[in-house]
């Protein structure tokens, strides 16, 4: 079974990879800051796009109460995540490091747009952490148990 990204995530993180590429085109100090971001960003988009996102494709079937078998596949995305999920969270606090240094080049430069550009990104990496990701392991959780799967150990 394949899980998809909900159109409204998928949305929301193609805008911010075009508002990304626009900041890099800024030149000066806020370009040379938003590249430092992008090479940042780029590997933990992966890895959101990858199995930390698409479990959340099944909470609208599973808040109706519904539940297949197909659906234990979203297991290995989410014990993934939860692996990983003490990595996705320090590449978080890079990311906002990196997006504190193009925020404060940007409003030294008069780039009022990349300012919130970067306060945004700052925002959304919040929901993720305390929204998303919380929520995709929740995914995972439910179908275990509604199909009546014992949990397994973390590596």
């Amino acid at each position: 079974m394949k899980f998809t990204i909900p159109k409204t995530l998928q949305s929301e993180h193609e805008a911010l990879h075009d508002r990304l590429r626009q900041a890099t085109e800024a030149g000066g100090e806020v370009g040379e800051a938003a590249k430092t971001l992008a090479r940042l960003m780029h590997p933990h988009f992966v890895k959101e796009d990858e199995f930390a996102l698409p479990p959340l494709g099944l909470l609208v079937a599973l808040a109706r109460g519904e539940v297949n078998a197909e659906m234990a596949a979203v297991l290995e995305l989410t014990d993934r995540l939860e692996a990983e999920l003490p990595q996705m969270l320090e590449e978080h606090r890079s990311i906002v490091e990196a997006l504190s240094k193009l925020r404060d080049e940007a409003a030294r430069a008069g780039h009022d747009d990349i300012v919130a550009f970067a306060e945004a990104l700052v925002e959304h990496a919040q929901t993720e952490e305390a929204v998303m990701y919380p929520a995709a392991i929740l995914v995972g959780q439910v179908v275990r148990q509604r199909l009546g799967m014992r949990a397994t150990a973390l590596a």
